[in-house]
Formats: C-alpha cells, sequence, structure tokens
C-alpha cells in the first residue's frame, strides 16, 4: 500500500491525466546513482509498456513519460517500442501478490527490433511504482530471455507492503 504524497502524485499522473508532474518525478529519479559499475554499463532505458487498451483508455504511458525524461537527464537513449505486452492484463492495484504474479505472467515480450537492441546489453527499466514486483519480474524475464546482460529497475516510488495484525 502507499500512502502520502508519493500516492498522491502517482495517482495523480496515472489517473489524473497530470502529465506534467512526470518532469518532476523523473528530475527526483535520475538523481539515484547505482553502483559505478552499473553507472558505467547502463545503456538503454526502457519503459513499463502500456497494454493497448490501457494506453487508448488513458491516452499515455506514464511509464514511459518518466523514461524519456530520466533518459534525457542521464544522457542515454530512450527505447520505447523494445518491450510490449502480450496481452491486456487486469489492474494490478487491488490484486494480491499472488493474482498479481499469475495477472502479469508472460504478458511481456520483447519485439524482433527490440531484440537487436537489447542484446548484450545492461538495460534501465523504468516504473511509475514498484509493489510486489511482479510487473518488472516479467518484463525483466522477457529482456533477459532476449539476450539483456543485465536490466536495473528504477521507479519514483515504492509501495509498502501491509503488514498481518499483531495478535
Amino acid at each position: 500500500m502507499m500512502t502520502g504524497s508519493a500516492a498522491a502524485i502517482v495517482h495523480a499522473l496515472k489517473y489524473g491525466g497530470w502529465r506534467k508532474l512526470a518532469d518532476m518525478m523523473a528530475a527526483h529519479m535520475a538523481e539515484t546513482r547505482f553502483t559505478a559499475d552499473v553507472e558505467s554499463e547502463l545503456a538503454l532505458v526502457i519503459p513499463v509498456p502500456l497494454s493497448q487498451a490501457r494506453l487508448r483508455e488513458r491516452g499515455y504511458n506514464q511509464a514511459e513519460l518518466l523514461a524519456r525524461a530520466v533518459a534525457s537527464d542521464r544522457g542515454l537513449p530512450l527505447i520505447v517500442d523494445a518491450l510490449r505486452r502480450s496481452r491486456h492484463t487486469r489492474r494490478q492495484a487491488r490484486l494480491s501478490p499472488r493474482e498479481r504474479l499469475t495477472n502479469v505472467s508472460r504478458a511481456f515480450h520483447v519485439t524482433s527490433e527490440g531484440g537487436r537492441c537489447v542484446e548484450g546489453q545492461h538495460l534501465l527499466l523504468i516504473d511509475d511504482v514498484l509493489t510486489t514486483a511482479a510487473t518488472v519480474q516479467d518484463c525483466v524475464r522477457a529482456l533477459c530471455w532476449k539476450g539483456a546482460r543485465a536490466v536495473s529497475v528504477l521507479t519514483f516510488a515504492r509501495a509498502r507492503r501491509e503488514l498481518p495484525a499483531a495478535r
């Protein structure tokens, strides 16, 4: 569960149409630094894709907006069409961790053109929020299956899992 200002910002970008928030969010994301060896290896920025249905509904992919700005801030190339959703999935927000894994299992694939770009590269995968990591796990699976050497993940927020009530 994500609460507070970060939740409000992500919600406004994702569901409120506040696209301009992506630049501010990405500026904070771009400040995040990995270890020196990872920083020197990062070659490409790739956003987590939306399904075509969700893209039509929303009008934009919030992860792509973030990825564009992060790529620009970091001086890295952006590849928006390397990764695709193979199928439409249910919204993850109200699903349990197990349901999330099932929902996105094998939902992503690397395009033939994307496969040529990602092979042997260390990629920076961008999404807005990480909850159970089911989505990014499936993206990483698809990217590595097509030859990516490594994938680092960068998100604006990390949702906390609710802990069971104390007895």
